[in-house]
């Protein structure tokens, strides 16, 4: 699969796996999973043909991840990012003391007023380093990189889930125990 064939694809794939499986004529189930041969067949009847090797080989090589199977291989889903009304069954973790979470300049004015929020997800996406966080801001533009105190907010009762693509995801991170907002 040439590149530009895999980004759309995986683009694809992650719209239909968050936000709007019934895109394709799917629903996922109440963990967001799709059984794969479904996944397949409605891709193709929707012009997007993927075979299950190519399929495979998107889900191993995704460098973020986004992606996983089943055990059994039999079912699909996104590891996070859900639009959709999922419960994803991660248990409570204890984060690192700091975690950390990638913006662009625009949106420091709301994140004062009112921290980091989930918006249309179910959760706030973290990370454990800044070259990712840097990753994930530079998407919307220059990067903002923000420092969460994890373990401030772990004392004061908040609760942090880790996904197996290790990414750090809570409710809601008021702007008290976030870092550089200042830094304009």
């Amino acid at each position: 699969m040439s590149d530009p064939r895999r980004k759309a694809t995986s683009k694809f794939l992650s719209f239909v796996l968050r936000h709007e499986p019934e895109a394709v004529g799917l629903s996922l189930d109440a963990a967001g999973w799709v059984e794969v041969d479904e996944l397949l067949k409605a891709l193709a009847a929707h012009h997007r043909p993927l075979s299950r090797a190519e399929l495979e080989d998107l889900v191993a090589t995704n460098d973020k991840r986004r992606f996983a199977f089943s055990e059994d291989g039999g079912r699909i889903r996104a590891s996070q990012g859900h639009s959709t009304a999922v419960e994803l069954g991660y248990e409570p973790a204890e984060p690192p003391d700091v975690l950390f979470h990638g913006t662009v300049h625009r949106l420091l004015p709301s994140i004062r007023e009112a921290g980091l929020q989930r918006m249309q997800r179910h959760h706030v996406h973290l990370s454990a380093d800044v070259p990712t966080a840097r990753n994930v801001g530079r998407r919307r533009g220059a990067p903002v990189i923000l420092r969460v105190d994890a373990r401030a907010m772990r004392e004061a009762g908040h609760v942090f889930f880790r996904t197996p693509n290790d990414v750090w995801l809570t409710e809601t991170v008021p702007s008290t125990f976030i870092a550089g907002l200042d830094d304009d």
